[in-house]
């Protein structure tokens, strides 16, 4: 008997752009999924230059994030397509998921997707669990200064991946930071000069150890085929192309820096 076909998945290999560049990428694969015209996709990327993300709602954030700078350079501040508070893209790796069909309620939406990166962490020795904050995370502009019950934690309580989602009927835009090895004093120039008690986080309380180090690579080696597993896929290795590059490039207008 014939087995059925698995289901085939574009990863598009690590990608380093500017932040406001990453994120029309990931609004044009959900559009373009959404109109049956892309599969599925996986893909990891990072930030060049440096940047903070704001949440597609997050309207209110330090007035001294526009004039942010590191290593001469000034950060970039970007709005994402999907919700949550602001994370800080330097030394860290984003992923996305786009994808449809998945059935449940939001919160099991998210559990189906962070499955392969619980299974992707554990083969690395690295057990992942959910968090628990309550909906306090909208006073903290940081994201990973709380951890809900679509983050997931270390064993230690320090949050390593934040995800955000953004849907168009079913199909579903899933993406998110895990942080690596940020710079500590550009994080706590970004985090640690508000007035609030949850604004000033020192950097040594939220970075993560994995007691081995860990590089990019070997870290995507890892989740790859934990996505593959757990989403029961074949995956294609393409990167985009040039026509791609094009029609991504053209809708970068939109994704402008946010203004107070």
């Amino acid at each position: 008997m014939k087995l059925p076909s698995k289901q085939v998945w574009r990863l598009i290999p690590l990608l380093e752009a500017a932040g406001n560049v990453q994120m029309a990428i990931d609004r044009w694969l959900l559009e373009q999924h959404h109109a049956g015209q892309h599969p599925p996709t996986l893909r990891f990327y990072t930030w060049s230059p440096p940047a903070l993300s704001l949440g597609y709602h997050q309207r209110q954030y330090p007035e001294h994030w526009q004039n942010l700078t590191w290593q001469g350079q000034k950060l970039d501040l970007v709005r994402r397509p999907t919700g949550g508070r602001a994370v800080l893209h330097q030394g860290d790796l984003t992923y996305a998921v786009i994808t449809s069909g998945l059935t449940g309620t939001r919160l099991e939406v998210y559990e189906k997707i962070c499955e392969f990166l619980i299974q992707g962490w554990r083969s690395l020795g690295v057990e992942l669990h959910y968090g628990t904050a309550g909906r306090g995370y909208i006073h903290n502009p940081n994201c990973f200064g709380t951890a809900t019950g679509t983050d997931l934690v270390m064993p230690n309580g320090i949050k390593l991946i934040g995800s955000a989602q953004l849907r168009r009927n079913q199909t579903i835009l899933q993406h998110g930071s895990i942080q690596l090895n940020s710079d500590s004093d550009l994080f706590e120039q970004v985090f640690g000069m508000g007035n609030g008690e949850q604004e000033k986080l020192s950097y040594s309380q939220l970075k993560p150890d994995f007691g081995v180090n860990l590089s990019v690579e070997e870290i995507i080696t890892a989740l790859i085929p934990a996505a593959g597993n757990c989403f029961g896929i074949q995956i294609e290795v393409q990167p985009l192309e040039k026509s791609e590059w094009q029609a991504i490039l053209t809708s970068c207008v939109g994704l402008s820096p946010p203004v107070l």
